[in-house]
């Protein structure tokens, strides 16, 4: 029982172990990835425009390779298309042989002069076997020769057709460069007209402070107006009128006289008391 409860607990724990492990390592792949897009993110676009230029013009051994290769092969081709031309050239000439002598020994002639030498029909049919063995071996030589010029011209076509798709790729590649060179400098010329729009807090603080400002004027102005028409001083500049009392006395006595006016029977009860 001890035993069986010893090999559980290791079991558990390299269990353990093995789907932690397993965790480590997502984890540290997740962070790598992270990492990895952050640092890609700081990286300036003026950097990595330079750097895809510079890709472009790492592109141009390769090129160049490419345009020796295919040269290379041109030669080979021309010169096995030579190599067939003078084959084919040949074997015609046998073949007029071959059916000339063939022709005369079928005539059923005994001795042939070729060239000033005489021949037996034997020593004819004998080199017709001969020339024949010859001539079978040619085109089948013939036959290989064009199979394989047929296939390298082949080749050679599929290397040029890739070659000028790498260039034009690369045609491309540098106008798509210089499109995102130019639309970086219109942005960079439209954060640098409006920068007041890519800091709204900055210009929030300063309308702050221009209508505080124009508050605190305010206030102080409508101070000063106040001080001017509320005074507790004798006004020296503006002296009281001569006949002030005479004034105030004729108000009061018209003010009496409208009131009587207006109030008949409290005249009558004045008179009769």
């Amino acid at each position: 029982m001890l035993k069986k409860a010893i090999l559980g607990t290791v079991l558990v724990v390299v269990l353990t172990l093995v789907f932690a492990g397993r965790d480590a390592v997502s984890y540290v792949r997740t962070s790598l990835g992270y990492v990895k897009e952050s640092v890609h993110e700081t990286v300036p676009i003026g950097f990595q425009i330079d750097r895809a230029r510079q890709m472009i013009r790492d592109l141009e051994p390769e090129i160049r390779r490419n345009m020796h290769l295919i040269a290379k092969e041109e030669v080979e081709v021309e010169r096995l298309q030579k190599q067939i031309a003078d084959l084919d050239a040949r074997l015609t000439k046998e073949e007029q042989e071959l059916k000339k002598l063939h022709d005369d020994v079928k005539s059923g002639k005994k001795d042939f002069e070729y060239g000033g030498r005489k021949y037996t029909a034997e020593q004819v049919r004998t080199d017709m076997a001969s020339r024949f063995e010859r001539l079978k071996t040619g085109q089948a030589t013939l036959k290989s020769l064009r199979e394989i010029h047929a296939a390298r011209g082949k080749s050679m076509e599929a290397a040029r057709q890739k070659l000028e798709g790498m260039l034009a790729a690369r045609r491309q590649l540098k106008v798509d460069v210089e499109s995102l060179e130019a639309r970086m400098h219109l942005i960079a010329a439209a954060q640098t007209t409006s920068n007041y729009h890519f800091d709204d807090s900055q210009l929030g603080r300063v309308k702050e402070l221009v209508n505080d400002l124009r508050t605190r004027l305010e206030v102080t102005e409508r101070l000063i107006g106040s001080e001017a028409t509320f005074r507790d001083e004798i006004p020296v500049s503006e002296p009281a009128p001569a006949n002030i009392v005479e004034q105030v006395g004729e108000y009061f006595a018209k003010s009496r006289t409208e009131t009587a006016a207006a109030q008949p029977g409290a005249e009558t009860l004045a008179k009769t008391k």
